[in-house]
């Protein structure tokens, strides 16, 4: 009989808690090092970096090990996950390991900013080429192309893309792709089932979950993991293993959390999009969101951050009303417990982004009829 395979919750429970690492304790403790001794110079020269052994401190610790073997576990088809100091670094590391100089790269053109800035400035200067898309197409690829970064939803303006169809045509191809899949997180998008090469999530949002953690983690497939680990090392990444914990904390109530962001999330969008002071609300959830039918096929549930467009007022306006919201913080980031909103002002290369004016919310923890309240006085004095 095939054994069962475990459900996401208990996954999220389970994952990396080895008793080899954990003992007769309940969770992996944290173990701070640097140096790591031998018993002799023969076993020093033996020793081989790996996930899983202790040689020195930048390859890490049983706190590292235990969350990234968690979130390995989350990804079918994952041979391994590295993890990073913040989900932008978790981003340049994955393309400095399958870039080089004269490879072109392809780029929705709703990516998140600062890898836009990576990539048009710090890759351009390592000879790299750019090429920007319309994430609602399946790109076009030339014989240089030897990667294709995805991002879905994109960042601000939420467009999922097709992923499956654009794998499957990059496979054909010998072309890698890269996925930022922060939103979803692989709870609702397993992007390595999908086809997908290399996952990348910014761990700092829902994997952490309490704002007070930077992290980032990526997670390959057997052909390119190796890759992505060696890379780090080389050019000196390392978490700190009380990140590392926090980050495997964070993880046991992932699920619950993602469930109230998705149901708070849909609740509010649902709420915006009857208000006569509020245009497009672009939440992947909802029917009109460009990529939809994508979202439907593919995912199974939105977590709490999307957009939506003011009507007919101008910029000094739009922050007025962010500052008079009071249970909405304002600052950067997402995937906490507490709500946020930002105006926010998406830049392209290609075409103009699909509504003006826009409103970016992150749905926390709280009760949505209160977030609503407080969304509905501010839209009131408009």
């Amino acid at each position: 009989m095939t054994e069962r395979r475990r459900g996401k919750a208990t996954q999220l429970v389970e994952g990396g808690r080895r008793k080899e690492w954990r003992g007769r304790l309940v969770n992996p403790p944290v173990e701070r090092v640097s140096t790591v001794l031998f018993d002799n110079v023969a076993d020093m020269k033996a020793s081989k970096a790996a996930h899983g052994v202790h040689r020195y401190g930048l390859q890490g610790t049983a706190t590292q090990w235990a969350l990234a073997e968690a979130l390995t576990e989350l990804e079918p088809g994952a041979a391994g996950t590295a993890l990073y100091s913040s989900g932008l670094a978790a981003i340049t590391t994955a393309l400095f390991a399958v870039l080089s100089p004269g490879d072109e790269l392809l780029l929705p053109d709703n990516v998140y900013g600062p890898t836009r800035k990576f990539c048009d400035t710090i890759l351009k200067r390592f000879g790299v080429a750019r090429r920007y898309y319309d994430a609602l197409t399946i790109p076009d690829v030339s014989d240089k192309t030897k990667a294709i970064l995805l991002e879905s939803p994109g960042s601000m303006t939420m467009e999922v893309q097709d992923v499956p169809a654009i794998c499957a045509m990059a496979r054909e191809r010998g072309v890698v792709t890269l996925i930022d899949n922060t939103w979803a997180t692989p709870l609702f998008f397993p992007a390595i089932a999908a086809g997908v090469d290399i996952s990348i999530i910014a761990a700092t949002k829902y994997v952490g979950g309490h704002a007070d953690v930077m992290l980032g983690a990526v997670t390959a497939t057997e052909q390119y993991y190796p890759r992505i680990e060696h890379t780090g090392w080389d050019l000196g990444h390392s978490v700190s293993p009380d990140d590392a914990w926090l980050g495997s904390r964070g993880l046991r109530t992932m699920a619950i959390r993602l469930k109230q962001h998705h149901e708070g999330g849909i609740q509010v969008a649902e709420w915006l999009k009857q208000q006569p002071q509020v245009g497009r609300v672009l939440h992947p959830a909802l029917p009109d969101c460009p990529g939809h039918e994508f979202w439907k096929r593919d995912f199974k549930g939105a977590s709490g951050l999307f957009s939506f467009e003011l009507k007919d007022i101008d910029d000094a306006a739009r922050d007025a009303f962010v500052d008079r919201l009071e249970l909405f913080g304002i600052g950067f980031s997402w995937g906490g417990y507490e709500s946020l909103a930002s105006p926010v002002d998406p830049y392209r290369t290609l075409a103009k982004p699909p509504a003006p004016n826009l409103v970016r919310l992150h749905i926390g923890l709280e009760d949505p009829d209160d977030l609503i309240a407080d969304l509905a006085n501010s839209l009131s004095r408009l």
